[in-house]
């Protein structure tokens, strides 16, 4: 009985851990902010795809959740160090939204997805990571659209295309690093 108990907490300390280091990195990689026309260039892609593909659904979720929080509270976890509604509201807030939506649709395929996350094919992987970006492209163009009064051409040409090209190499680079960090566990 003790055994079991021990090992509940481990995993449970695991988990805040793993939660912990997961809003750490994404604030990081919100912060090496490259200005790149409306929408800045971060790393924040590359660690919400990693998150996704190494966490548990619910720590994954929890993560994203909470950093989505604390910004939301005025603390400067966002992109170039800001924080606040008028963060969540403005011409880049559906992106930051897109990530827990995106995480969302991600996850749930994930689920249905054939596989222990360790044995997962790549295809799987792959197929997460473009229907989390999806979402995540979906919600900031949108958003863009009706807090700048942009037309859907304009809000494409300066929100998405840009970022198609790095985005897709940030995603391989998620997928290679996560699968690699599964295998090692």
């Amino acid at each position: 009985m003790e055994q079991t108990l021990n090992k509940a907490n481990r995993t449970r300390t695991q988990s805040v851990v793993f939660c912990g280091l997961s809003i750490a990195l994404l604030t990081v990689s919100a912060w090496i902010s490259i200005p790149f026309g409306p929408i800045p260039f971060t790393l924040q892609t590359f660690v919400l795809i990693f998150i996704l593909l190494t966490l548990q659904a619910k720590e994954a979720l929890a993560s994203i959740g909470i950093y989505l929080v604390m910004g939301a509270a005025g603390l400067p976890v966002f992109s170039a160090m800001r924080g606040g509604i008028g963060v969540l509201a403005g011409p880049t807030g559906g992106f930051i939204w897109g990530f827990l939506l995106g995480a969302a649709v991600a996850l749930v395929y994930l689920r249905v997805a054939p596989g222990s996350p360790k044995e997962r094919p790549l295809a799987h992987d792959a197929v997460a990571a473009v229907l989390f970006l999806l979402v995540c492209y979906a919600c900031g163009w949108v958003q863009l659209m009706l807090v700048a009064n942009m037309g859907p051409a304009a809000a494409f040409l300066a929100a998405i295309a840009p970022f198609i090209i790095i985005d897709a190499l940030k995603l391989a680079a998620a997928i290679a690093v996560a699968r690699a960090v599964r295998a090692a566990i």
